[in-house]
């Protein structure tokens, strides 16, 4: 891989505690909230170079189908990053983990076939310069896989995200932000939009501000 020079520290993110208790609760999230699903849906079909940002601890490379020629995996919170490493030497496709943030994506333009966003869009910091560098990464036609929580259809629950992003939630929750319209944000970034459909995470049980989700597929245009 050919590393593309940035001003990105190697540390962009420093979340030590969050990333610990994430760590712990992803994993049962995948089996008792059915998570590990929706990650293989996500990943169904891909081939080629894919990148991968905010990869976390790693979840996702169990479930990359095998025409996937390598992943390059983007992590910039050093406690996710060195589980991720570890993910990655158990993954059965070529995994390389490296530091970076979404906002500056240290690597070539128009380099890879696919791009993977997974419950990352809520905590970058600046949501359309990543997706402008996700944009940039991707070859003219390649796609972008989400799968994101974010903004509720129901007006109440709405109301309850955008109150508690303006307070204690990313404070708590690693930078998380509860009421980003993905969609909006994706077709604003110049996305072709294709199949997506929103989500109940959990199913069944109590509804939390994290709980809607969308997973789908958009497409760096072919003209572009």
């Amino acid at each position: 891989m050919r590393v593309r020079s940035t001003n990105v520290p190697r540390d962009a993110v420093h979340h030590p505690v969050f990333a610990r208790v994430y760590a712990t609760f992803s994993v049962s999230a995948d089996s008792r909230a059915g998570v590990a699903t929706y990650r293989r849906e996500l990943l169904s079909g891909l081939s080629g170079r894919v990148i991968e940002i905010g990869a976390g601890n790693g979840l996702n490379f169990a479930h990359y189908p095998s025409a996937v020629s390598e992943v390059v995996a983007i992590e910039p919170e050093r406690t996710l990053r060195k589980l991720a490493v570890d993910a990655g030497q158990r993954a059965d496709v070529p995994v390389d983990v490296v530091p970076g943030a979404a906002e500056a994506l240290p690597v070539k333009s128009e380099a890879f076939d696919a791009a993977v966003v997974s419950l990352v869009l809520c905590s970058v910091r600046d949501v359309r310069r990543a997706l402008s560098e996700i944009r940039r990464v991707l070859r003219p036609g390649g796609e972008l896989r989400f799968f994101e929580h974010g903004l509720a259809d129901g007006r109440t629950m709405a109301k309850t995200q955008r109150a508690l992003d303006r307070t204690v939630w990313p404070l708590f929750f690693g930078g998380c932000h509860t009421a980003r319209d993905t969609i909006a944000e994706i077709e604003a970034a110049g996305f072709d939009l294709g199949v997506y459909r929103r989500l109940r995470v959990p199913e069944k049980g109590p509804m939390t501000p994290a709980s809607p989700c969308v997973l789908g597929v958009a497409r760096r245009p072919v003209g572009d």
